[in-house]
């Protein structure tokens, strides 16, 4: 399984990569709708999210940045969870973006954009999913905190045996004590 995450994540990684290096170098925005036609305003996401730049230029230099730098994290196996979930990120961004622009040709080339999207979104869930075999980490801490349950609980029972030994020892000496000292009395 491990020759095969060499192989795999290169290979998804590779279209982010291009992808990215091109939008950094030439921003080339979607043209708008035909009634903002010469305006080009910030995506809606840039209006609703403050740290994200208003220009869309930088926008997409940001993006292509982001797809570059996780691409290549994802193509050498650093953080892969983390490198395909900020793909998957960056291709839901882009693909809502573009999704409600330019005409329908009747070629289908929007369909078959969409449905490549779709697939490469498939294949980034499962990488960010990926654990390597290992056992995920909520897994891990509910094992580690039953472990721990259990620690205590044999801890406070050796206790509580050891305070009830003592209890015993202490009536048995006391009981004993009142012996002696009716024996005396008497």
């Amino acid at each position: 399984m491990a020759v095969l995450r060499r192989v795999a994540r290169p290979l998804l990684a590779a279209k982010f990569i291009r992808d990215g290096i091109a939008a950094v170098r030439d921003p080339a925005l979607p043209d708008p709708p035909e009634d903002t036609r010469g305006e080009r305003e910030a995506p809606a996401l840039a209006t609703r999210v403050p740290f994200l730049p208003e220009d869309p230029e930088q926008l997409v230099r940001l993006q292509g940045a982001v797809q570059v730098g996780a691409g290549v994290l994802l193509a050498l196996g650093r953080a892969p969870r983390l490198a395909s979930a900020a793909l998957a990120v960056t291709l839901v961004s882009s693909a809502l973006t573009a999704g409600g622009r330019g005409a329908d040709d009747g070629s289908g080339a929007r369909r078959v954009d969409l449905l490549t999207d779709l697939s490469l979104l498939g294949g980034l869930l499962i990488a960010a999913a990926d654990t390597h075999g290992k056992p995920s980490l909520a897994y891990r801490t509910r094992r580690t905190a039953a472990h721990a349950s259990d620690a205590v609980s044999h801890r406070a029972h050796a206790v509580s045996h050891q305070v009830g030994n003592a209890a015993g020892a202490t009536v048995d000496s006391v009981t004993h004590s009142v012996e002696a000292a009716r024996k005396r009395l008497s």
